[in-house]
């Protein structure tokens, strides 16, 4: 089992270059800790006739489960970030997780069982099968030519349309996905978000990472809880943010036949070293796009430093990954208009 991280193992933040923005991306982080995990089995005919099983290596992956357990004890507590306040101080502010989205491809068809793709008692969405008219003012640049072809969501929850689910396109097989929509004084804790969604779909924790495709994705709102110290009249304290990660540790681009390539001896951890027998491996999932809103001040935006190109990267990013899914996310609308 791996050891928790405290905000209060870091010395406190210091110095006019410290950016906070990158304090609070640092610690939102999940790292999953990682495992040898055996290859989707497969076979290859013989003499025209005779199925002989390709035996594959065992690669290093969590399952999806693996992921969600490491929201436990933030969404019990509250994720700690060291932030550094304008008069000097130091203190540790807390934010809640709150699922926002998720899109789960896979890079194999899946069992299309009624316990897997048919909604219940119509909590789910509805899918819309034309794509969203372009908007002339994106923050995207509109003469990209590998816009992808996705149906749009325009509700809340699951989707429930199995013309949708199941079918292949150039993101994989889609499972399933998900679209928060409530208030955040509605919304329950992440952990119970997932488990509540995977008795319909049980793919939600028993998925492997090498088993989606690298445009599965999960979109995090943080909301803030409580500082210690207690900060009062810092207004900039109440800033919220909405992060987007990877569910797949694969590149955009791989195949089948490279996991079949692939052994333990090769594989590396993301930003570790190798797995060792005494070393428990992790992998992080940074994000990889991000918005915020009340989000205004030098508390965040330091000009000693790149804050300013860092939101403006990440926000972008989260633009543009929307608009070739085509996925209309609730809380990225909510949050672009409610930035300051």
């Amino acid at each position: 089992m791996s050891t928790r991280f405290s905000p209060w193992d870091l010395p406190m933040p210091y110095g006019s270059n410290h950016s906070n923005l990158q304090s609070f991306l640092q610690c939102i982080t999940p790292s999953v800790p990682t495992r040898l995990l055996s290859p989707s089995s497969s076979s290859k005919k013989c003499n025209g006739s005779l199925e002989v099983p390709i035996v594959k290596n065992k690669v290093e992956g969590f399952t999806l489960g693996d992921l969600w357990h490491c929201y436990s004890e933030w969404s019990a507590y509250g994720a700690g970030v060291p932030i550094l306040l304008n008069n000097g101080d130091g203190v540790v502010q807390y934010y809640t997780p709150s699922l926002s989205a998720f899109q789960i491809y896979t890079n194999k068809p899946f069992s299309s069982s009624k316990s897997r793709l048919n909604p219940v008692d119509g909590k789910f969405w509805k899918v819309e099968n034309r794509a969203k008219p372009e908007d002339k003012d994106s923050c995207c640049d509109e003469n990209k030519k590998d816009k992808i072809e996705k149906p749009l969501s325009n509700g809340s929850c699951l989707n429930s349309d199995n013309n949708s689910l199941g079918r292949k396109d150039q993101c994989g097989y889609l499972y399933c996905q998900y679209n928060e929509i409530s208030s955040p004084y509605h919304r329950v804790p992440l952990k119970q978000k997932i488990n509540e969604l995977a008795k319909t779909y049980p793919g939600v924790l028993q998925f492997r990472s090498m088993d989606l495709s690298p445009y599965s994705w999960m979109a995090i709102a943080w909301y803030p809880l409580y500082q210690i110290p207690s900060a009062r009249n810092v207004k900039e304290l109440s800033a919220c943010f909405l992060t987007y990660h990877p569910l797949s540790t694969l590149c955009q681009g791989t195949t089948d036949e490279m996991l079949e390539k692939e052994n333990v001896e090769d594989m590396s951890c993301r930003g570790e070293e190798r797995r060792s027998d005494k070393r428990k491996c992790e992998v992080s999932l940074p994000p990889f796009a991000a918005v915020a809103y009340k989000l205004s001040g030098s508390l965040w935006i330091n000009p000693e430093t790149s804050d300013q190109d860092s939101i403006i990267c990440q926000q972008t990013a989260a633009c543009c990954w929307l608009k070739q899914l085509q996925f209309q996310h609730h809380d990225f609308d909510f949050f672009m208009s409610h930035q300051f």
